[in-house]
């Protein structure tokens, strides 16, 4: 097994020269605006994965597909020579899909920043349905009260008898 950092070094160099080369050499008229996007070796140096992504609609992609599996071979022999190792890697093209699930995502976040901007605009002018406070608070006792028998305002559920017992008072409020 190879070193990693050698792999990577010989991906990027792999991913250089099929770029150069898809411009200068390969004149198939299949062929479209095609991107290398990266380029992957296998821990061994035996197979590189070349990623590509194409300008245009399906039909453009699969004409473009097409063309790279023709011309692999070239390439291949390109690499070869330019790189000067032993054994040349294989390699293997795959159209990456990357560049358009990034551009679905920023789709999918621009129509949520306007969900969101709508929804806010709704908000604006609204208020809470209950009260402003929905929580119960105890009653506030009177401090004010002349005789200090601690009466509630409203004398419901209050001891007023004339025997003083040492109870404590026991007030409901509903």
């Amino acid at each position: 097994m190879a070193d990693p950092a050698r792999a990577r070094k010989l991906a990027v160099r792999i991913r250089q020269i099929v770029s150069s080369a898809i411009e200068t050499q390969i004149k198939d008229p299949r062929l479209g605006m095609v991107t290398v996007t990266d380029a992957r070796v296998t821990g061994d140096l035996r197979e590189a994965t070349v990623f590509y992504t194409v300008y245009g609609d399906a039909g453009q992609v699969e004409d473009s597909a097409k063309a790279l599996a023709s011309a692999t071979g070239v390439l291949r022999s390109t690499v070869g020579r330019q790189t000067g190792i032993k054994f040349v890697p294989t390699l293997t093209f795959v159209a990456d899909h990357v560049p358009d699930t990034a551009r679905e995502l920023d789709a999918a976040l621009e129509r949520v920043r306007h969900a969101d901007a709508e929804l806010a605009r709704i908000r604006q002018g609204a208020r809470y349905a209950g009260e402003a406070d929905p929580y119960r608070r105890p009653a506030v006792e009177d401090d004010d009260d002349p005789d200090g028998a601690g009466t509630a305002d409203d004398g419901v559920g209050t001891d007023t008898g004339a025997t003083d017992t040492g109870a404590t008072e026991i007030r409901s409020h509903s």
